[in-house]
């Protein structure tokens, strides 16, 4: 079994590991001006999704429902990792934005997604049962430092969405900020 303290250490972990998953997206869409597309952005916000889980742990203490919160976010995320994956397998197809480390992030993201799925069944199985009455941990300076970083880059992210997107529907190949753009009227 894994203490209560260790619980919360690890999904302050968690949440500073999303924040960097976001972090260098929004790194590689600001320096690089690699635009998201649709897909990248719903994926963006499956690691916001996933992100709920360790917010709750760190916030009110550890619970399994915490872990299913995040395991359902992790199946979602990776069903729209594998969404784009499937679009770009094909002989010949480059896919969508530069790679990074030999992958494209979608292909990073399908990857993280499923070891976050894994990472919370294995903290079910080490995990003490939920006890009534148990107080709330806190979460400490790490936690509470994670969730700040998670709660900025999700910020960040709406923002360039908007100014991406516009408020319309995003373009499937984005070239440049809509909101940004002077219009040709």
């Amino acid at each position: 079994m894994i203490s209560r303290s260790l619980e919360t250490t690890l999904n302050a972990l968690a949440l500073l590991a999303i924040a960097v998953v976001l972090g260098v997206a929004f790194f590689d869409q600001l320096v690089n001006g690699e635009l998201p597309c649709p897909l990248c952005l719903l994926q963006r916000s499956g690691f916001l999704l996933l992100a709920i889980g360790p917010v709750l742990s760190v916030a009110r203490g550890p619970r399994a429902s915490h872990y299913g919160v995040a395991i359902l976010a992790g199946l979602l995320g990776a069903g729209f990792a594998m969404r784009q994956i499937l679009l770009h397998i094909a002989p010949g197809d480059a896919g969508f934005g530069a790679p990074f480390l030999g992958l494209h992030f979608y292909t990073w993201a399908f990857v993280v997604f499923v070891v976050a799925i894994a990472a919370c069944a294995a903290i079910l199985i080490l995990r003490a049962p939920d006890e009534a009455g148990e107080a709330a941990s806190g979460g400490g300076t790490l936690g509470r430092v994670a969730v700040l970083l998670v709660i900025l880059m999700a910020g960040a992210n709406a923002m360039s969405t908007v100014l991406e997107c516009g408020f319309a529907t995003c373009p499937d190949d984005p070239q440049t900020y809509e909101l940004l753009t002077p219009s040709a009227s």
